[in-house]
């Protein structure tokens, strides 16, 4: 029989227990690597994409014209039907541009997106992926029906749709910029007061009217204090209404030719219905500005008829009226 000296022993369960420990440690290498590692065919999660998809899935309801909508807290793309004037201002631009191939589009507001017909099919606004779409007082119950069928849809209060202040906080509000809409709020405000204090002292009480030649049928049409397109004029910047504007109780009136001479204010604004004022397919209606008693009036005879470009005094929204109070103060004030 062998037999081993206690030397020999000893360190042979010396070299017994180093090889235990090796192999844990390598054991436990292994396992935790295997927990650390990725599956085979599956991509790391990544919290910060998490957080965004599920930031951008939060909902809210808020009340409408029509009642209650659930819409995102967080927007991302947006279709402003009549309102993309408000969405520019706020920094954001739309998904698609209305237009309709009669009045054309809104020129002004220069946005390079899809047009929309308004006059077409609203399924055409699938193409586009909206996540939210905003309205106006243009669109009725049916209307709102069929937008809501391709995104869910907000229309403005009826009750708000002639002060363009609240129309701008409202959708500020909606798509969850309420700080930019009070600033941008408070920017146009004081450009009222400030442009307000500059006509009073040009013009005072010298009155104001704003026409609109009808390209269509070669008429003028007269806008009333309440006009939405106009009205601010008046209401903000404290100008004077000829007598026939503010005793209107229409938004507009169509004036017959003989009925020019009533029209005696002190300044006229006018602006085509369509195109430019050197549009060739406006030629025809641009003769009643030729005609002996449009030429008998005092604005006229005065030089104080302002000829003003038609996309943005044909809108009452923010964006355009910032321009309009542009063009009352190079035009009226020294």
């Amino acid at each position: 029989m062998v037999r081993f000296s206690k030397g020999f022993k000893g360190l042979t369960i010396i070299l017994l227990l180093m090889v235990v420990v090796i192999t844990g440690c390598g054991a436990n290498s292994e396992s935790k690597a295997e927990q650390e590692a990725p599956v085979s065919g599956t991509a790391v999660s990544d919290d910060s994409t998490s957080e965004t998809t599920e930031k951008e899935a939060e909902t809210r309801v808020v009340q409408d014209e029509f009642g209650d909508v659930t819409i995102p807290v967080h927007p991302q793309r947006i279709a402003g039907i009549y309102v993309e004037d408000y969405l520019k201002a706020l920094d954001i631009t739309p998904v698609v541009q209305w237009y309709n191939p009669m009045w054309g589009v809104q020129e002004y507001l220069d946005l390079d997106v899809p047009k929309f017909d308004t006059t077409g099919s609203i399924e055409v606004l699938l193409q586009y992926d909206p996540d939210l779409i905003i309205v106006d007082g243009g669109v009725d119950m049916e209307k709102y029906e069929m937008y809501s069928k391709v995104a869910p849809t907000y229309r403005l209060p009826e009750d708000i749709l002639q002060d363009s202040n609240q129309i701008l906080t409202t959708i500020a509000d909606v798509v969850g910029k309420t700080d930019k809409g009070k600033e941008v709020a408070a920017a146009f405000e004081s450009k009222i007061a400030d442009a307000k204090m500059k006509l009073q002292k040009a013009v005072g009480d010298e009155t104001v009217a704003v026409v609109r030649l009808n390209i269509s049928n070669n008429t003028l049409a007269l806008f009333g204090v309440n006009n939405r397109f106009t009205g601010f004029i008046y209401s903000e910047l404290g100008l004077t209404p000829h007598p026939l504007v503010g005793n209107m109780e229409e938004y507009q009136e169509v004036l017959s030719e003989e009925a020019f001479p009533e029209l005696d204010a002190d300044h006229i604004i006018v602006f085509p219905s369509n195109g430019e004022w050197s549009s060739p397919e406006n030629k025809e209606a641009l003769k009643v500005l030729d005609s002996k008693l449009w030429k008998s009036l005092p604005a006229v005879k005065n030089n104080q008829v302002y000829m003003m470009e038609r996309s943005y005094w044909q809108s009452g929204a923010i964006t355009a009226n910032s321009m309009k109070i542009d063009d009352l103060l190079q035009k009226m004030t020294p």
